[in-house]
């Protein structure tokens, strides 16, 4: 349902750790994005990572311990908003149950949860926001990252959006859905795998004819995009914050070097 607050609602942007140490413009478009759509945006200074790879490798103890950080710095606002799937899923499903056997910290969790967005979806179904003021020439590609899919539901709200932004056509991959090989840890746990499966991705890229890849999480595009270097590709890599905030003309693809 659409934002029907009667004040602007206070926004907290969780920058996530890839953003902020691969591809900080990522942060600066979501809160264009986020500012566009009316938002008050504020970026918690005391935030830290959200603890998946902690999570993702069975280390509790460490993970609790980053989320009780997250809990103190998150706390009155209205919403947190994530340009990335794979981290917005993490707070919002399974953060609460870090703390079961503590009943006030697990309602704190599950309160943060239940107003935890993914980015693009925020923007859609919660700010109704139905458009762009964005251009962008030449055709694209989209991939549904894995957490973003299943666990934030996001599939329609970018491609609703990129069909506003001037001069884009999307085409769609065969499998758009299937998983890019990242995964985070599971890329280091399982190599050959991962190598397999992002040679399979970029394939299914390739077909498309699109001069362009976007994803809404760092971590994919960052996959990806080393990927299409070490295959000679000119596929450009981007996240899709970067496009719907007209951004792409002053910013360099992701893994290309930076402009003078």
């Amino acid at each position: 349902m659409p934002h029907t607050h009667p004040a602007p609602p206070r926004v907290a942007l969780f920058v996530t750790c890839l953003v902020d140490l691969h591809r900080p413009t990522v942060g600066f478009a979501a809160i264009h994005l986020l500012r566009q759509a009316g938002c008050v945006v504020e970026v918690p200074r005391a935030q830290t990572c959200c603890g998946q790879p902690a999570y993702n490798t069975g280390d509790r103890a460490t993970t609790r311990d980053l989320c009780r950080g997250i809990l103190d710095a998150f706390e009155g606002y209205d919403y947190v908003v994530v340009p990335s799937g794979s981290c917005a899923g993490m707070i919002r499903h399974h953060l609460p149950g870090l703390f079961d056997d503590d009943p006030n910290t697990s309602a704190r969790a599950q309160a943060l949860g239940d107003r935890t967005y993914e980015l693009v979806s925020f923007l859609v179904d919660v700010m109704g926001m139905d458009r762009v003021t964005a251009s962008y020439s030449g055709t694209v590609t989209y991939l549904d990252s894995c957490a973003g899919l299943r666990e934030m539901g996001v599939k329609t709200q970018p491609r609703a959006l990129l069909g506003t932004v001037a001069g884009l056509t999307l085409a769609e991959m065969k499998e758009p859905e299937t998983c890019c090989g990242f995964g985070g840890t599971f890329c280091v746990k399982y190599p050959d795998i991962s190598v397999r499966m992002v040679a399979d991705k970029v394939a299914d890229i390739g077909s498309t004819g699109a001069g362009t890849v976007l994803a809404g999480d760092v971590g994919c595009l960052l996959n990806i995009a080393g990927r299409l270097q070490r295959e000679g590709s000119a596929v450009q890599v981007r996240h899709i914050a970067e496009v719907l905030a007209d951004m792409s003309a002053s910013v360099p693809a992701i893994g290309e070097p930076p402009r003078r």
